[in-house]
């Protein structure tokens, strides 16, 4: 009866996806129903289907015989999980080492006293740094400055490297206010040409581009071409092993609305005590958990909170955080990073969270409490984590952006090559001497939260992944007609990069 009622969720899943199923694939999914969970299978032959250059009517059987196979890995010549009934549960990731290294972490390099020196240096040095990006480019390497294309002869093709300082659109295209370390310029990019207007339509101010141009009459230059330092098209390092990182967000302990059932189930699964054999073989692979920001719900964040707090202190918070970690397996690496809600300074980067509020967090288990961003290489795979605060700046600003998928906004910081490019805006951001938003390294994962959505995709040799939330929709996102989808936890395989979204708000029992 259960297997009839999951055949009838999944066909419906299709449906809604925009395609029809036949008589073979049908089949298929049936027998497949004994083997692995349809929920993920029908939800990544749904994936495969909509990146196809033509979209299928129907799903083949090609796609899902292919699906299933990778879900039913052979993990030929390795040590694999031996799980025999409820009581037989033999975790393969207890028996693998940790390969762990911090490659950057803020906590100790913050220094910023608020000056006005401060102030120029940050965007001296964020210039810097994503100029040095753009010299890496074969399409941009070659650009000069905007002194240069000023001098430059009318007619004359120009390419400078500049950061935007104001943008104002009009019935003809839009102008651009542009500066580098030595002069400004004015550039207008004409509405005619629609695939420039529509790039620099999602310009966000403070963004450091390339502009290929025309000198035009005085000093004003006419986009032709705007150039992003995004991530090179690149095969992402993976692990040897099949090790699985759990990407976690947004607890929100203390919460009235903090789902501690369905973490309750989160952890009885990574115990394998529930769930059926496919899901249990997952959680026999999870080493990793990281959990990018707001462990805790905080006081005094928003107006009317207190109202929606079941503990009202911020110590009795953390306390009540580091009880429920604690019961998460030994064997299983933690990794936690400051959010907005956490006692922390609010200012990007903020450093670990400190431990006279959370001490319960320093001493009742060894976790690693990171800052926020930070980047951590995880058997040989660059995990880049941030919070998320800033993607409600992209949200609210670029064309096409949603809260449903922040994906998108996030691929959008790996384009712009920094984590928060808009200053001055909801997202406060310290003006240290060095800016540790931009985003140097190319990560093969990119995690992140706040928005309460969980969502994932590729690009460019990277996984983004949005982890949601632990968090029931509040009065505040109710009010916003934002409705999140909390409690699911997407894991994913070090090794392959295959996600498994599992609900434990609904599904897992």
């Amino acid at each position: 009866m259960e297997r009839d009622d999951n055949l009838k969720r999944v066909i419906s899943l299709i449906i809604e996806a925009g395609y029809q199923i036949d008589k073979e694939s049908f089949q298929m999914l049936k027998e497949a129903s004994k083997k692995v969970d349809l929920d993920i299978l029908v939800r990544k032959v749904i994936e495969e289907a909509n990146t196809l250059p033509e979209r299928p009517l129907f799903l083949k059987s090609e796609l899902i015989e292919k699906r299933i196979s990778e879900l039913q890995p052979q993990l030929k010549g390795e040590k694999t999980a031996i799980i025999t009934g409820k009581g037989g549960y033999h975790p393969y990731a207890k028996e693998v080492a940790s390969e762990i290294e911090i490659l950057k972490d803020p906590t100790e390099s913050i220094s910023t006293t608020g000056s006005l020196e401060n102030y120029i240096g940050y965007f001296q040095d964020r210039f810097r740094r994503i100029q040095k990006i753009l010299k890496s480019r074969i399409d941009s390497r070659d650009s000069g400055t905007i002194l240069q294309a000023l001098r430059a002869p009318s007619n004359s093709r120009v390419k400078f490297t500049c950061m935007l300082m104001e943008k104002r659109e009009s019935s003809n295209g839009i102008f651009l206010h542009v500066e580098d370390l030595e002069a400004d310029a004015t550039v207008f990019v004409p509405s005619q040409n629609l695939e420039l207007y529509r790039k620099g339509q999602r310009l966000v101010l403070d963004q450091v581009i390339c502009i290929c141009a025309v000198k035009g009459s005085g000093d004003l230059l006419i986009a032709e071409d705007i150039i992003y330092p995004d991530l090179p098209l690149r095969k992402p390092s993976r692990a040897e092993l099949p090790v699985y990182a759990a990407l976690l967000s947004d607890m929100h302990v203390g919460s009235k609305m903090f789902m501690k059932d369905s973490f309750k189930r989160f952890i009885l699964w990574l115990k394998g005590k529930i769930g059926n054999s496919h899901l249990r073989e997952i959680a026999s692979h999870v080493k990793y958990i990281i959990i990018a920001g707001d462990i805790v719900d905080g006081v005094g964040i928003y107006p009317k909170q207190i109202e929606e707090l079941e503990i009202d202190d911020i110590y009795q918070q953390y306390k009540a955080a580091a009880e429920i970690i604690e019961k998460i397996p030994e064997y299983i690496e933690i990794f936690l990073i400051p959010g907005n809600h956490d006692a922390c300074r609010r200012a990007l980067p903020q450093p670990s969270i400190p431990k006279e509020y959370a001490e319960p967090l320093y001493e009742d288990r060894e976790i690693h409490l990171l800052g926020n961003p930070c980047i951590l290489s995880l058997h040989g795979v660059k995990v880049l984590i941030m919070h998320g605060r800033s993607l409600d700046d992209v949200i609210s600003t670029v064309p096409g952006m949603s809260f449903e998928k922040p994906d998108e906004a996030m691929k959008f910081l790996l384009q712009c090559r920094h984590l928060a490019p808009i200053y001055g805006s909801r997202t406060l951001i310290a003006s240290e001497p060095m800016d540790h938003l931009v985003i140097e390294e190319r990560p093969d994962i990119f995690h992140a939260g706040h928005v309460h959505m969980m969502s994932y995709s590729s690009y460019r040799g990277t996984m983004i992944v949005n982890s949601g939330a632990w968090q029931e929709q509040t009065e505040y996102q109710r009010e916003m007609g934002h409705t999140p989808n909390p409690g699911i936890a997407p894991i994913i395989d070090l090794k392959n990069f295959n996600i498994f979204p599992l609900d434990f708000a609904s599904t897992i029992r």
